[in-house]
């Protein structure tokens, strides 16, 4: 079976000159949870934005057997969700239901459908009560249910997740794995959280200065590398 995505040889640099991607080999197989690991800086948030086309570098992307590329890229973008960091920066319309139907709507359906799949998604997340409240009176865990619905409301395959627990208390973590693990879409963690790692994924791989330097079981990465994922263990 074919990967659901497959990148070989990525390479990015910024306009100023900074190589932020130096070489990039990945791939991920239904039903996976992988988790990106790495220092700031390494490398792992620029090769998710490459997954959905919102960066193009050199090297291949494919997204479920699609090259990652304006003929594509419509296509692509409802196969992949990203969940960014900050959930506020995803959610801008004047209530919780308009926000998840949001995509819907972009991808072509009525409103009447795309009302009904923002409410599926909603139920989905356990935020259905939330459909007529401005975003902005929600709490940080209710935020990230509501972007992780905006997500699921266009039925993709992947879902990717960039610093998942950041403003979430213990709780608001628990109750974010118990809803990611029960999802059935394949998905990739950006985290310094290696509990939370840990708990979710069955594979990591590790960035260092713009490449995958390692990859292997959670556990391997945690024992190879120092808490802040900055420099090997030297013993």
């Amino acid at each position: 079976m074919s990967p659901l995505i497959l990148v070989q040889g990525l390479r990015y640099q910024y306009d100023d000159g900074t190589v932020a991607l130096n070489g990039v080999n990945f791939r991920l197989e239904a039903g996976e949870t992988v988790a990106l690991l790495g220092a700031n800086g390494s490398g792992k948030t620029t090769f998710a934005l490459h997954l959905n086309g919102l960066l193009s570098g050199e090297g291949t992307v494919e997204v479920c057997g699609l090259p990652v590329n304006p003929k594509n890229i419509v296509e692509v973008r409802r196969k992949i969700g990203l969940v960014f960091q900050d959930s506020e920066s995803q959610l801008f319309m004047p209530t919780v239901l308009e926000d998840v139907a949001f995509g819907p709507l972009n991808h072509g359906l009525s409103p009447g459908k795309a009302a009904q799949r923002a409410l599926a998604a909603l139920e989905q997340v356990g935020m259905s009560a939330a459909a007529g409240k401005a975003p902005y009176h929600l709490s940080a865990g209710e935020k990230k249910r509501v972007a992780i619905a905006g997500i699921l409301a266009v039925d993709p395959d992947i879902l990717v997740l960039d610093e998942p627990t950041t403003f979430l208390d213990p709780p608001g973590q628990r109750a974010l794995a118990q809803l990611l693990s029960a999802l059935p879409q394949a998905k990739i963690l950006i985290t310094h959280d290696m509990p939370f790692a840990r708990a979710m994924c069955s594979r990591a791989a590790f960035f260092r200065n713009g490449v995958i330097a390692e990859e292997g079981s959670v556990e391997q990465m945690a024992q190879r590398y120092e808490w802040d994922f900055i420099a090997p263990r030297t013993t």
